[in-house]
């Protein structure tokens, strides 16, 4: 049956970013993230008469994994750290989500975004399940050795669970394309022969593929590109803010700018700037930002800009569009009362507390969910997974070609269901998600 017959169908059974970054995905005294999602896949299921007995199962991850390792310090000291593997869901494929090294990594977070990224590999239609991992810790504090040290001692004690046909890490929030090398290579040594398609985002020399590193943005700005057309806006020159500047927010700068679009105000971990009279007609460089950042660790004091804070960027700049790019759980409904965008396009992971999203519906801002505008890192990562299973190296032209095809349909598909029931993206989003894991089930039990 077809996804329109399937969904016809009856039920088949801040000012400071410090203190904004202790907020990450669990919300003290309220409802959790997870259980936040719950519930948004609850309203989609009733208004698609998806079976119940689905998101039951939906509920809980299939499989969670917490490790405890050590690692040697340069000092000669030994550390034990604490890691993490959600394995959530397999219906549709082997699990597959990143791996984050940060202080505030722990069990609800990774278990959120195993959850999303089961959501979101269903919304770009590839066949993975979602997972996640993590590893508590600040790698900051880490030399070059002992990061490596720490990489390698976590894929050892997550190795059984791992592996091409059955979780396929990637990076995440502080790791990369080198971290994902020595994982490979250390799986490579475990298992006793080389397995590329363990990992993804490795380097290009390594068996990566073309244009992983900008994927999730490159996804992001062909989403926004759709929306425009839809709503009317195509050929309007956007005005944009970018809240975080790390890989995804830099690029998706990059391409918006690009395409004409101007970016008048960004943040990262350490401060926001704007736009002043000298620079808002043709606003900032992104590039020059960038430079600006790798040679003073923050964009403050670009030129042609003032300072700002967190929270103004958010609720006072009068901008077409917001583009949340940092860490989940950032926005609060209170932040949601004061906005005035028109568009936020979600480049980060669950970045709307629980609440806002019902304030921006009713306020008429256009929210672009997360499961389909970042959904470009994990389809051009199983592109890498298909080419290293196959010996293939496609082109960035190819990668960038297919990418397009996969973000474009899936706009369309959540589109449709949009008009369809009349609701919003997130919901419409949700219910694709939901009705093609639901026929996955029926194939996999």
């Amino acid at each position: 049956m077809n996804l329109a017959g399937l969904l016809l169908k009856k039920p088949f059974y801040f000012s400071a970013f410090g203190a904004i970054m202790k907020s990450k995905f669990n919300v003290k005294n309220n409802m959790s993230a997870f259980e936040n999602i719950i519930g948004q896949l609850n309203k989609a299921a009733k208004i698609a008469q998806i079976d119940g007995h689905v998101l039951d199962l939906l509920q809980k991850p299939q499989r969670t994994v917490e490790v405890n390792f050590p690692v040697r310090r340069d000092s000669g000291k030994t550390e034990i750290f604490h890691g993490y593997r959600v394995q959530h869901n397999n219906w549709r494929g082997p699990y597959k989500g990143g791996i984050r090294f940060h202080q505030e990594v722990d069990i609800e977070e990774i278990k959120t975004l195993a959850l999303l990224m089961t959501l979101k590999c269903a919304v770009a239609g590839i066949p993975f399940g979602g997972g996640k991992g993590g590893v508590t810790v600040n790698p900051k504090k880490l030399s070059s050795k002992e990061l490596e040290r720490l990489t390698r001692g976590y894929t050892r004690a997550i190795a059984d669970f791992i592996g091409p046909k059955k979780d396929v890490p990637a990076p995440d929030v502080y790791t990369d394309a080198r971290i994902m090398a020595w994982l490979a290579d250390e799986y490579s040594k475990i298992v006793g022969q080389k397995t590329l398609a363990a990992v993804t985002g490795k380097p290009l020399a390594l068996g990566g593929s073309a244009g992983r590193d900008v994927a999730t943005a490159l996804g992001g700005a062909y989403i926004l590109d759709d929306v425009l057309k839809k709503t009317g806006l195509a050929g309007k020159k956007m005005t944009v803010a970018v809240q975080g500047f790390g890989n995804a927010g830099f690029n998706i700068a990059k391409f918006l700018y690009e395409r004409g679009h101007k970016i008048l105000a960004v943040s990262d971990s350490a401060s926001a700037i704007m736009a002043t009279k000298e620079t808002f007609d043709r606003g900032l460089d992104p590039k020059e930002l960038h430079e600006c950042k790798d040679r003073t660790g923050s964009v403050r004091g670009f030129p042609g800009t003032r300072n700002i804070s967190q929270k103004y960027m958010l609720c006072c700049c009068p901008f077409d569009l917001l583009v949340p790019a940092a860490l989940g759980g950032l926005i609060s409904r209170d932040d949601a009362k004061k906005m005035s965008v028109k568009i936020i396009l979600e480049l980060a992971n669950g970045p709307l507390k629980e609440g806002a999203d019902s304030v921006l519906r009713e306020r008429g801002i256009l929210v672009v969910p997360d499961i389909l505008a970042n959904a470009g890192g994990v389809t051009v990562s199983y592109f890498e997974w298909l080419q290293n299973i196959k010996g293939l190296h496609w082109s960035e032209k190819k990668v960038f070609g297919e990418l397009k095809k996969i973000m474009s349909k899936s706009f369309n598909s959540v589109w449709q269901i949009k008009e369809k029931y009349n609701t919003d993206m997130r919901t419409a989003a949700n219910i694709l998600a939901l009705a093609r894991l639901a026929v996955a089930y029926k194939k996999h039990d």
